[in-house]
């Protein structure tokens, strides 16, 4: 594993938050971040993968103002998180169901126009993945390994199930998106920590 200096974090935050803690299937594509697979069966993803993926997506998500971007998801565990996001940036989120057509049905009063979506698991969250997919919008998703890749632009391999896991992955996108931004210069200028993201305390 690599140094901490290496990480967006400290390597301690994303072992505790257990972001590296798959299941015991993996499908063939997510074959490709796990690290090694524990006598228990857990398979464990690779931890500088996932820095490396993190890193990409908040990238790719600074291209685009935050009326641009949507997020989705499905699974409660991420509602906070997402939420937080969401009203740090100005990104638009839906936690809880997403709305099928929202994107592509003008005559629906709740439409809007977005260049981007991500979601935190394809699975629940495949009426927003689909119709991002009908109007040709890149999708990011958060990716278990268990998770199959179809239709989507950008894997991010990590426990998209887990409350602090999932926490600690938007405390840590909302940073960089941010500072990729230009709306905070550097990390000690982020005001939030990472429980205002997270149902669970980090000790």
């Amino acid at each position: 594993m690599a140094n901490d200096e290496k990480f967006l974090v400290q390597q301690d935050l994303y072992l505790k938050s257990g972001i590296h803690i798959g299941t015991k299937f993996k499908t063939k594509y997510m074959d490709q971040f796990i690290y090694k697979t524990r006598p228990d069966g857990l398979s464990i993803l690779n931890l500088q993968k996932i820095d490396q993926r993190i890193s990409l997506a908040a990238g790719m998500l600074a291209n685009y103002a935050p009326s641009e971007i949507l997020i989705a998801s499905r699974r409660e565990n991420g509602w906070k998180a997402a939420k937080q996001f969401g009203k740090m940036t100005g990104a638009h989120v839906f936690a809880e169901r997403y709305p099928p057509g929202i994107l592509t049905n003008s005559n629906l009063d709740s439409f809007m126009e977005v260049k981007i979506i991500m979601v935190t698991d394809a699975w629940p969250d495949k009426n927003a993945v689909k119709d991002a997919m009908l109007i040709g919008l890149p999708v990011i998703a958060l990716c278990d390994t268990n998770n199959q890749a179809n239709n989507i632009d950008l894997v991010i391999p990590c426990n998209n199930k887990g409350k602090k896991s999932l926490g600690l992955f938007f405390y840590i996108l909302t940073r960089e998106y941010m500072k990729k931004r230009g709306l905070i210069k550097e990390d000690s200028e982020f005001i939030a920590t990472i429980d205002d993201f997270s149902e669970e305390k980090f000790i």
